[in-house]
């Protein structure tokens, strides 16, 4: 078993370590208070082609790994940015990986370029207001005309949409109580945006201000049936195939944004100063560090070999069950390393200036999305322990 990196997959982390550092804690907190999205950061991972790395050369791709994802998406939450870089990356890379499961070849054809080249982001139409984890229960119906699909319907907490060119919606085709199976008679649409009949209105956040989230009224949205993905009302099943990736890059900058509260920490412990001496010569400061940092180091593992397992083309099921573990340990490590890091810095931790208060908002997303902490130890009881399922 080797640990070691590939020469391309430190460079790559390596690469990605030099932007975040660019874009540092600073520039972060900047488009925190402004509430304005990080377009310069964005446009530079665009360019170096970071969206890219899932896409095959021949759609203008990089062609590698979810593992080059995670150690990219590490990296960048650890370079600089704590939390800021995770949203826009996820929903940069996840439509990449969307569309080259389940596009048709004209869609592959025309977007993935596109989001290779980091020119298209793409937004994600799921959750609805009576359907969060229970995504069997959303609402938005595509009611079949001719050649065309009319749509209506709502969706909330669609992050990053009107700094999207094209969002996936997931709609029903055939209503839940006409289907014996409730997983059946989903399907999903690529859209182009901006689309006459979605309209968007912003949603106030604890966190993340950088990245807007919008609730969507859709209307009489008309598509062709050219923008269906995949099959119709085999949406769900589709869905499925994002979910591991989504949890193990969710992980993987979880780990990163507790790295750098935990190097700021030390930073502070090693300079401040009390009753003559560092404070973090205490062992009641040095230890909760400690113990963060271990938990971290120990989750990161979790994750590489989740991304790995992946990669190698393990079964869904193997992969999921780490994918599960990894992005639990990691969320859990990450609160407990941002914690500590604000603990160590008293007063100090509770000021905007030092940027670990962004972080501790910041952490608590990981905990609620794309699966709450107790939705993935319930599916760890089920499918892992084989306990009655308790939902």
């Amino acid at each position: 078993m080797d640990f070691d990196l590939t020469y391309e997959q430190q460079a790559m982390a390596d690469t990605a370590l030099d932007v975040a550092q660019k874009y540092g804690p600073d520039y972060w907190y900047e488009k925190d208070e402004q509430q304005s999205f990080p377009r310069e950061f964005i446009d530079e991972i665009g360019e170096l082609g970071f969206f890219g790395l899932p896409i095959p050369e021949a759609y203008g791709g990089v062609g590698t790994g979810l593992t080059e994802m995670a150690l990219v998406m590490e990296a960048m939450c650890r370079g600089g940015g704590g939390g800021g870089p995770a949203l826009g990356y996820l929903f940069g890379a996840l439509g990449a990986v969307s569309i080259l499961a389940h596009g048709n070849e004209a869609q592959k054809q025309h977007y993935l370029p596109l989001v290779a080249q980091g020119k298209l982001m793409v937004a994600f139409g799921l959750s609805e207001p009576d359907a969060g984890t229970n995504s069997l229960n959303i609402r938005t119906f595509a009611q079949r005309h001719g050649d065309d699909y009319v749509i209506n319907g709502n969706k909330w907490f669609n992050t990053n949409f009107e700094e999207s060119g094209a969002i996936m919606l997931v709609t029903r085709t055939t209503k839940k109580e006409a289907v014996k199976n409730k997983a059946e008679g989903i399907s999903m649409f690529l859209v182009d945006l901006p689309a006459k009949g979605i309209s968007a209105s912003p949603t106030p956040k604890h966190g993340f201000n950088y990245y807007k989230s919008y609730d969507l009224a859709i209307e009489e949205l008309r598509v062709s049936k050219n923008c269906l993905m995949g099959e119709e009302g085999r949406g769900f099943y589709n869905m499925l195939g994002t979910l591991n990736p989504e949890r193990i890059l969710v992980a993987a900058g979880a780990i990163g944004t507790g790295r750098i509260a935990i190097r700021h920490a030390v930073d502070y412990a090693k300079e401040r100063q009390v009753f003559g001496q560092p404070i973090g010569a205490h062992q009641a400061v040095q230890h909760p560090l400690a113990v963060a940092y271990a938990k971290l180091e120990t989750a990161w593992l979790a994750v590489i070999k989740a991304a790995a397992m992946h990669d190698q083309g393990k079964s869904a099921k193997d992969v999921g069950d780490l994918a599960n573990m990894a992005k639990y340990l990691s969320v859990e490590a990450s609160i407990e390393a941002v914690h500590s890091a604000m603990q160590t810095l008293g007063g100090a931790g509770f000021a905007k200036e030092y940027h670990i208060e962004r972080w501790w908002r910041e952490v608590q997303l990981f905990r609620l999305a794309p699966i709450t902490q107790q939705m993935t130890l319930n599916y760890l009881g089920e499918h892992v322990l084989g306990l009655p399922r308790s939902y």
